[in-house]
C-alpha cells in the first residue's frame, strides 16, 4: 500500500471505529488482521509458555516463536545472520531467612520480609550484611542542579541507610512550581533513587512505599521484588551498587519513624519544600540476605524488513517479550501470563510487521522490529542493545513502542506518555485526528510511565521515542468509564497472575490503536526528515550532539 493509500484508509476506515457514542459504527476489514492479533495473544500468554521469564523454557518458547513468524513474514534477520542478540545476565535469588531490623530509642523492630519489607541486593555475592548502619531520612533522595535542589547536602551517606521517598517534592507538596509539579521526572523513579544513594556511598536505600506516589500497590512491590532478581552482567559485579536496597511498606516506615520519635506525614511535607534538610533518625539497622547466584545469557529478538531507498536509515518498532515466569506457592503453581503486559505488545507488532511486508510499496527507510528481553527488570534488554547497538543510533530515526496495549472498545482519544517531548507528536496527531480522535496527555503522569518502559533507554541516547495507547473516553460509555476499567485492570490484574487472555476480549479499540500506529510507522518510514525533541525537552541535546542539523534541519556531516 503506498503512502497516499494508507492515509486514506486511515481517513475512511478508522473514522469509523471512532463515531460518536451511541452510534458506533462496526470498522470494515483493513489490512491488519484480528485473528493473527489474538492468535499471538492467547499462545504467548498460554501456560505452555510459562509467563516468558528470561533464562526459562519460557524464554526458549518465546524466542523460537518469535524467530518463526518472522521468518514467515520473509523478514531479514536483524543481527547479522541471526534473529537474535545475545544479552548477559545473572540472577540472583534471596533467600527467605533475608533480615531487616531497626534498632533505637529503646526499640528493636524486626521487620517481617515480604510483609513490612522487601529487600535484595545487586550485589553478586553469596551473602551480604549490613550492621549497625545509621538511618538518615533523605527525603526524596534528589540532587537536581537545574531545580536548584540536594537532599543530601551537608551529609556523609557512607556506611549509611538512606530512607527515601517515591516521587517528586511536586507531588506531595501540589506545588506546580518545584519540579514539574505532579508529573513526575526521573529523579521521582525508584531506579534513580538507589542510583543516587549509590553516588552517596550508602549502604543500604529503603523506599518509602506510597500507592498513589508510586502508582501501584504492595502486591505489586512484592509480585516484583521477592523471588529472583535479573540484572546485567558487569566487569565489577555490581560492586558500586548499596549492599541493600528495598522498600518499606506504608505501615512499617510509620511505625519506624514513629521510633525514631518523628511523624511521616510531617517528615513528608518537609521533605517537599525547599530548604529541607536531610535529617539523621537515631536508628541503625541489621540486615542480612543470602543469595542464590545464577548466570545466564537471554536475547533481545530483532528482524528487519529493508529499505527501497534509504536502507541505512532505520525506524524501530519495540514490544518486549518477557514477563514474570511461575511461582511455587502452597496452593500450587502460579503462572504470570502477562496477557495484556506485553503478550499484547507482541501481538501489535507481528501483526503490524505483517501487514508492513506485505505492502507492495517497500518503505524507503528500513524497518525494524526488537522484541527486547528483561523489560520488568529494569529494561536490562532495550539498555543493553542501545549500549551495543546493531545500527548505528544517530541514524536510528525514531521509536514506536508498545506495551500493555489497551483491551476494548474504541476511544475518542490517545493518551501520550510523556507527552510534550518530540515531534513524533506531531505526526501521531495527524493520523489521530484522520481517526476523528484527539491526542491528549496521560492522565497520571504523577506515576512516571515515561521511565517504565523500552522506549526510555533510547530516549537517554537522543533517540526520539513515542510511546502512546489508547486514551480514557470510550466512545461508547464515556470517561468515567473507561477510566474504571483501567484503574481495575492496575489494582486486580497488573504483574498478577490473573493478567490472563480471553476470548472475550474486545479489540475493536486494540485495532484502531494498530491502525494508528502504522500510519505513524508508515509515514516516518517515506519522509525524508529526521524528527527531533522539542526545545523543552532534556533529550533534545543529546541528539543535536550526535545528529547536529543546520537551521532549515538538514544534518551537518561531521
Amino acid at each position: 500500500m503506498s503512502l497516499p493509500r494508507i492515509w486514506m484508509t486511515l481517513a475512511v476506515v478508522s473514522l469509523l471505529a471512532g463515531c460518536t457514542a451511541g452510534h458506533q459504527v462496526e470498522p470494515p476489514s483493513t489490512a491488519l488482521d484480528e485473528e493473527a492479533f489474538r492468535d499471538h495473544v492467547r499462545i504467548l500468554s498460554s501456560d505452555d509458555f510459562e509467563g516468558r521469564k528470561p533464562g526459562t523454557t519460557g524464554e526458549q518458547k518465546s524466542v523460537a516463536y518469535l524467530v518463526e513468524q518472522f521468518t514467515k513474514l520473509g523478514l531479514k534477520p536483524g543481527n547479522g545472520a541471526s534473529f537474535t542478540q545475545a544479552v548477559p545476565l545473572v540472577e540472583l535469588t534471596a533467600a527467605d531467612d533475608a533480615t531487616l531490623s531497626v534498632a533505637g530509642h529503646g526499640t528493636n523492630t524486626a521487620l517481617a520480609f515480604g510483609r513490612d519489607a522487601v529487600i535484595w541486593t545487586h550485589r553478586v555475592q553469596p551473602e551480604v550484611s549490613v550492621a549497625g548502619s545509621e538511618l538518615v531520612f533523605v527525603g526524596h533522595g534528589v540532587v537536581a542542579p537545574e531545580y536548584d535542589w540536594d537532599d543530601y547536602a551537608g551529609v556523609d551517606m557512607h556506611g549509611k541507610t538512606a530512607v527515601v521517598l517515591i516521587n517528586d517534592p511536586g507531588f506531595f507538596s501540589n506545588d506546580r512550581t518545584l519540579f514539574k509539579g505532579r508529573t513526575m521526572t526521573y529523579y521521582g523513579r525508584w531506579t534513580y533513587k538507589f542510583e543516587e544513594a549509590a553516588r552517596h556511598g550508602a549502604a543500604a536505600v529503603l523506599i518509602v512505599h506510597d500507592t498513589a506516589a508510586a502508582g501501584y500497590g504492595w502486591n505489586v512491590i512484592q509480585s516484583s521484588w521477592m523471588g529472583p532478581q535479573l540484572d546485567r552482567v558487569t566487569s565489577d559485579a555490581n560492586a558500586g551498587r548499596p549492599v541493600v536496597e528495598g522498600w518499606l511498606s506504608a505501615s512499617s516506615a510509620k511505625a519506624l519513624f514513629a521510633q525514631a520519635g518523628m511523624n511521616l506525614d510531617e517528615s513528608i511535607a518537609a521533605a517537599s519544600h525547599r530548604g529541607f534538610k536531610a535529617r539523621r533518625m537515631g536508628l541503625q539497622a541489621d540486615s542480612r540476605i543470602h543469595n542464590a547466584i545464577r548466570y545466564s545469557t537471554s536475547s533481545n529478538v530483532m528482524a528487519v524488513l529493508p529499505g527501497s531507498e534509504r536502507p541505512k536509515e532505520y525506524v524501530f518498532f519495540t514490544a518486549h517479550w518477557d514477563h514474570f515466569g511461575m511461582t511455587t506457592q502452597p496452593s500450587g503453581t502460579q503462572i504470570f501470563h502477562g496477557a495484556v503486559d506485553n503478550a499484547t505488545g507482541v501481538a501489535a507488532l507481528l501483526t503490524l510487521a505483517q501487514s508492513l511486508s506485505r505492502m507492495p510499496q517497500r518503505p524507503a527507510r528500513s524497518i525494524v522490529f526488537l522484541c527486547p528481553t528483561a523489560e520488568e527488570a529494569g529494561l536490562l534488554g532495550s539498555a543493553y542493545y542501545v549500549e551495543h547497538p546493531v545500527y548505528p543510533l544517530k541514524n536510528t530515526v525514531a521509536v514506536i513502542n508498545i506495551d500493555a496495549m489497551h483491551v476494548g472498545g474504541p476511544t475518542r482519544d490517545v493518551s501520550v506518555v510523556g507527552f510534550g517531548n518530540s515531534e513524533l507528536e506531531n505526526y501521531l496527531r495527524t493520523a489521530a485526528s484522520l481517526q476523528g480522535r484527539e491526542v491528549r496527555p496521560e492522565t497520571q503522569p504523577e506515576q512516571g510511565e515515561f521511565f517504565r518502559s523500552d522506549h526510555f533507554s533510547f530516549a537517554k541516547a537522543g533517540v526520539p521515542a513515542l510511546y502512546a495507547k489508547a486514551g480514557i473516553d470510550d466512545a461508547e460509555h464515556g470517561p468515567k468509564w473507561g477510566q474504571a476499567q483501567e484503574d481495575a485492570y492496575l489494582e486486580h490484574r497488573y504483574h498478577q497472575p490473573a493478567d490472563a487472555y480471553s476470548a472475550d476480549w474486545d479489540v475493536r479499540g486494540t485495532m484502531q490503536d494498530l491502525a494508528l500506529y502504522l500510519a505513524v510507522g508508515e509515514r516516518l518510514a517515506h519522509d525524508w526528515r529526521f524528527p527531533n525533541w522539542f526545545p523543552s525537552s532534556e533529550f533534545r541535546a543529546i541528539r543535536e550532539r550526535d545528529r547536529p542539523e543546520d537551521a532549515h534541519g538538514r544534518p551537518i556531516e561531521q
